[in-house]
């Protein structure tokens, strides 16, 4: 078992745990952090789904990302919020880079922004340079992702257990 299946585990214990719905947008990524959330316990009860952006058009049209460079942070978080408001959920992950073999707006391959969006709560962005060849960089990148979702997820159960409300992600709404 890989630490990706092992996040995408704890993803799903903390998703029905705590009743969240999930999802992601990806573009280097192009599906893997999908196909582990959907390959993880009771996916159907949790997981909302994916939209693979890996055109700028789809993260233009479908995500409301706007024109511009997309290698960058503030895409990311706007796929983030864009595919909440696409899939209807409770929190998400999104990841826009340079999986290489070749450099991409000026940025060098490994090059990666992961963003969360948990409804409630403010979400996160984090930048990697990653070193490898693209395969490489899609798994590391995969892991992160599946990282940052698992803590924003726990971060966001915890916030809400600390405040004395409930659990459910409906009452952060």
């Amino acid at each position: 078992m890989t630490d990706s299946d092992r996040y995408a585990e704890a993803i799903a214990s903390l998703a029905v745990r705590h009743g969240f719905r999930l999802g992601v947008a990806e573009s280097l990524t192009a599906g893997k952090i999908a196909t582990r959330l959907g390959a993880a316990p009771d996916a159907s009860e949790w997981f909302r789904g994916g939209v693979v952006a890996y055109a700028s058009a789809v993260k233009f049209d479908l995500l409301g990302v706007p024109p511009g460079p997309v290698v960058t942070a503030d895409c990311a978080r706007q796929m983030a919020a864009g595919a909440a408001k696409v899939l209807g959920a409770d929190a998400t992950v999104a990841v826009t880079g340079v999986g290489g073999p070749d450099p991409e707006e000026g940025l060098p391959p490994g090059t990666v922004y992961v963003a969360t969006w948990t409804r409630g709560v403010h979400g996160c962005c984090e930048r990697l340079d990653l070193d490898g060849d693209p395969t490489e960089i899609l798994a590391r990148t995969t892991e992160t992702a599946l990282h940052l979702l698992f803590e924003a997820i726990r971060d966001a159960t915890v916030t809400k257990a600390e405040l004395g409300t409930s659990a459910s992600p409906a009452a952060a709404s």
